[in-house]
């Protein structure tokens, strides 16, 4: 069938990423796995199988670095990789109802060459060969793009091309480029068939963006990464979710995409489930609640009520609450209200989470403990701040009473290509928490209870354990840790309890549906959620979700009771009637409350 008039009436899906997946198959890999056309065709056949058997429709050949700035300059070396590559996807398409596109990925211009002129012999080799279909992918920015197309055009009238580029969820690729504009350019331009978003971000991320674009005028391709990488054991890990990946990509394309695939990360198993989520379209986007009814009535004044009862030992509630993104308090504000009036110890809030800038959390907590007289803990990251920055707003924090902080690195740039991001920060967490620790033996009129971060959900928890005596050493007295959402979390919680000195607060935080559950399974960094918990909001309306959450939520307290000093309540979607229902489930076993 034509490409063209397949598409009229069906989405296309390509398969995912070849490099990750043959990086994580073979026993030996080689450097670039391109060169196992020549040395292993065999192994890259197979997994063009795999991709082929999982349900995709159009293959990239193995051919993505396959150019003259990684062949040395050798023209026969080149040609080789390429020819080989493109008769193995040829064929394992033979016979089969599959597209084969001719993969080229990004070039520099080194002065040798232009731009242009590199990317047009690949397509010589390619065209050579009989290629009808191309992607050109990964681009950041758009140089040589006009002179390459136009060529194959040329050379091929009837050519499909695919012109496809790496933007980050800010909106600009890792050159400054702004996405927008190149996807602009790529869409005007009469020899390109469509313009696309791949590698870099996330499902999620990449979503969101696509939104920001998919008004322009033009055919969409949409491929994004498994996720974002960890590295183990020098190895390069893509830790996530086929299953979410498939909703996500199924919310690209009805948001318009025609065309969808995977990049980094993304085996045969993302692209079976994405095939069978296409043809299974079901589920609802999560939305936000209406804000609760305007409350009123303030809570009593204290003087670090929170600090003295935690010493006491006392069991605590911390609820955390993330600022806004724009100017509006209304939401925020109504909802620290109502959760002062429940009798909560302290509000949290976060330092910019997800990288993302939002409303200060060292002033949202200066107008929360002047105005609402309750305790206030800000989270501050040394991510954004260098050490006079960080100095003076804990100045500003002692004089106006907010004597607890939170001390965290800080989240990851929402991007794979964290590399390219100028950091300013000169500490990182235990670092951070010694010098707080030294200020308040000099400079501050009140001490500052120091706060720090414990991931009960990580693979290698001794490290994290060495860490969190590391942080005790240096000051810290409480950890908050994150949401304990599985066995291994509820494990781990216990043995920190048993072998460190400082005061632990359990994070909960409620599942508010099956998607919101495989969503931070998947992208969260930090937070497992177990299959158990996943499988309970599977078919579940709205208000059995909420009710579910709550439920789940009080009893993950109850269990955790005797390994913790407290629980730390995080509010999703600003959902803060289901953190009071939970607030009122935790008093009624461990106070006898209202």
């Amino acid at each position: 069938m034509d490409i063209r008039e397949y598409l009229k009436s069906n989405a296309l899906v390509f398969d995912g990423g070849m490099g990750t997946y043959y990086a994580a198959k073979s026993k030996d890999p080689i450097e670039r796995c391109e060169a196992a056309n020549i040395k292993n065709p065999a192994q890259i056949y197979d997994i063009h199988m795999e991709y082929i058997n999982s349900g995709a429709r159009a293959i990239k050949t193995n051919t993505f670095a396959a150019n003259s700035d990684n062949y040395g300059g050798s023209s026969r070396a080149l040609t080789d990789v390429i020819e080989s590559g493109y008769k193995i996807a040829q064929k394992a398409a033979e016979g089969r109802d599959v597209f084969v596109f001719a993969d080229i990925g990004p070039v520099q211009d080194t002065g040798e060459k232009t731009t242009a002129q590199k990317y047009i012999d690949i397509a010589q080799i390619f065209i050579k060969l009989g290629a009808e279909n191309f992607i050109i992918e990964t681009l950041y920015n758009y140089d040589g793009v006009e002179e390459l197309t136009e060529y194959i055009k040329s050379q091929r009238p009837k050519a499909f091309i695919i012109v496809s580029f790496a933007v980050q969820p800010d909106g600009y690729t890792k050159e400054g480029e702004l996405g927008c504009e190149l996807l602009k350019k790529a869409a005007e331009n009469k020899n390109i068939d469509f313009v696309g978003l791949n590698c870099v971000s996330g499902p999620q991320h990449m979503y969101q963006y696509f939104k920001t674009v998919s008004s322009i005028s033009g055919n969409f391709s949409v491929m994004p990464n498994a996720g974002y990488p960890t590295v183990i054991n020098n190895r390069t890990l893509f830790e996530s979710s086929p299953r979410y990946f498939a909703i996500k990509i199924r919310d690209i394309v009805k948001e318009g995409a025609k065309i969808v695939g995977g990049c980094c990360g993304t085996t045969p198993e993302y692209i079976k489930y994405t095939v069978s989520e296409l043809l299974n379209e079901s589920g609802t986007e999560e939305t936000e609640e209406p804000a609760e009814k305007e409350v009123k009535k303030e809570a009593a004044a204290g003087k670090n009520d929170f600090a003295h009862k935690l010493m006491e030992g006392k069991r605590v509630i911390a609820v955390e609450l993330d600022p806004p993104d724009n100017a509006d308090i209304t939401k925020f504000w109504k909802n620290a209200v109502m959760l002062s009036q429940k009798g909560i110890d302290v509000i949290t809030i976060a330092d910019c989470p997800i990288a993302k800038a939002r409303a200060d959390s060292s002033i949202l907590a200066c107008k929360i403990k002047r105005e609402l007289k309750i305790d206030a803990l800000p989270h501050i990251t040394c991510r954004d701040r260098n050490i006079n920055a960080t100095k003076a707003l804990l100045l500003g924090l002692n004089m106006e009473g907010v004597n607890n902080v939170l001390i965290v690195t800080g989240d990851p740039i929402p991007s794979a290509m964290r590399d390219e991001v100028k950091s300013v920060f000169n500490f990182n967490s235990r670092m951070l928490a010694k010098y707080v620790s030294t200020l308040n033996k000099t400079l501050f009129n009140h001490e500052f209870l120091i706060c720090g971060a414990l991931n009960v959900n990580s693979k290698n928890f001794d490290i994290q354990l060495k860490m969190a005596k590391e942080k005790e050493e240096n000051g810290v007295k409480v950890l908050l840790t994150q949401p304990v959402l599985t066995q291994k979390g509820f494990e781990n919680l216990k043995k920190a309890k048993s072998e460190l000195k400082t005061k632990i607060l359990a994070g909960i935080i409620p599942v508010m549906s099956y998607r919101n559950a495989c969503f931070m399974d998947s992208e969260i960094s930090g937070i497992d959620v177990s299959d158990e918990i996943i499988e309970m909001y599977k078919d579940k309306t709205k208000e059995e979700c909420a009710a579910l959450a709550v439920e789940i939520s009080v009893e993950i307290a109850k269990r955790v009771k005797d390994f913790c000093d407290g629980y730390y309540l995080i509010t999703p979607f600003g959902r803060a009637d289901i953190i009071g229902k939970i607030v009122e489930g935790i008093k009624k076993f461990e106070y006898g409350g209202d």
